[in-house]
């Protein structure tokens, strides 16, 4: 791998992390009573993506809709057999409740997300219904068409659940 190479990966994992976290500084603005602050790591966390984008454009890293869920699937696959199983234990071992907490959510959906994609790779290029999904806001649950009752992986209301158009 060339340093240039090498070097974008660095700068997209870099920006991506960036976005996330003027997202979250930006509820917290918000919460707090900053709008102007939250308007601003909004702005940034916008053009962070930007950058991110353009980062992963130059590695090549966006493919056919075939092939990117394929990748996406390889992801969610490996998170949830082999990366969260490892944190959890970590966390376990240390007594550290809150990470465990975040670790086990994480691992529980990503498996749904994995299916999730399999199930658009399996009937990709055929007619498909359109839906929207709804997302839990505590542990990021997905759900096709329509939220349920109760949350099945941290049990939060169905009525807090995020629609996703």
């Amino acid at each position: 791998m060339s340093k240039s190479e090498q070097s974008l990966k660095e700068a997209f994992a870099g920006e991506s992390q960036a976005n996330r976290k003027y997202l979250a500084f930006a509820a917290k603005a918000d919460q707090e009573g900053n709008p102007q602050v939250a308007r601003l790591f909004r702005a940034a966390a916008e053009a962070e993506t930007i950058h991110a984008h353009n980062h992963l454009r130059a590695l090549k890293g966006i493919k056919s809709t075939k092939e990117n869920l394929q990748e996406a699937i390889a992801g969610e696959t490996h998170e949830f057999k082999n990366m969260y199983p490892e944190m959890i234990e970590a966390a376990k071992a240390e007594g550290q409740k809150d990470a465990l907490r975040s670790f086990n959510f994480a691992n529980d959906v990503e498996k749904v997300h994995a299916q999730l994609y399999q199930k658009l790779l399996d009937n990709l290029g055929k007619p498909q219904e359109n839906y929207s999904y709804y997302i839990c806001p505590i542990c990021g649950f997905t759900a096709e068409k329509e939220a349920p009752g109760t949350c099945p992986v941290c049990g939060a209301k169905g009525e807090m659940f995020k629609k996703i158009d």
